[in-house]
């Protein structure tokens, strides 16, 4: 319902680093989603996009995560070979559910999602983004 927020925003995830990122930090201004996966070629294709996406416009208050609904180990392993500046986190097979959750009624990778700066899903995208979806996203406040 409008105005009401995603549960998302209560959860937290582990990264590949051991850390826990709480998406509550990402509040308050606006947040690509990605949920990826180290065996879905569309969503290493469309990595280094989303890097330069994030390097452009984290200045401007934009930011970008990561969702990996894969195993850790392969995540680093594919990490420590593409970095990237954004944040990533594990979301495990549960990625898959939370993706439906968000729009994605089929399951499938990539998946991307826009929250605008009050948590609100603005934008969302099943399959690869090229850089027109990224520009029109980014204009869209």
């Amino acid at each position: 319902s409008p105005g009401q927020a995603h549960a998302i925003w209560n959860m937290e995830f582990p990264t590949h680093g051991g850390a826990t990122l709480s998406m509550r930090s990402f509040a308050g201004r606006p947040l690509l989603l990605n949920f990826w996966a180290t065996w879905c070629p569309p969503c290493i294709e469309e990595m280094p996009l989303l890097d330069r996406f994030y390097a452009e416009n984290h200045a401007n208050g934009w930011q970008v995560l990561g969702l990996a609904v894969d195993q850790g180990a392969a995540v680093t392993r594919f990490l420590t070979q593409t970095p990237v500046q954004f944040p990533v986190a594990l979301a495990g097979m549960a990625g898959v559910e939370l993706s439906r959750s968000l729009g994605n009624q089929g399951g499938g990778l990539p998946f991307t999602v826009v929250f605008d700066g009050t948590g609100q899903v603005a934008q969302r995208k099943i399959g690869r983004v090229d850089p027109q979806d990224l520009q029109e996203w980014r204009d869209m406040r």
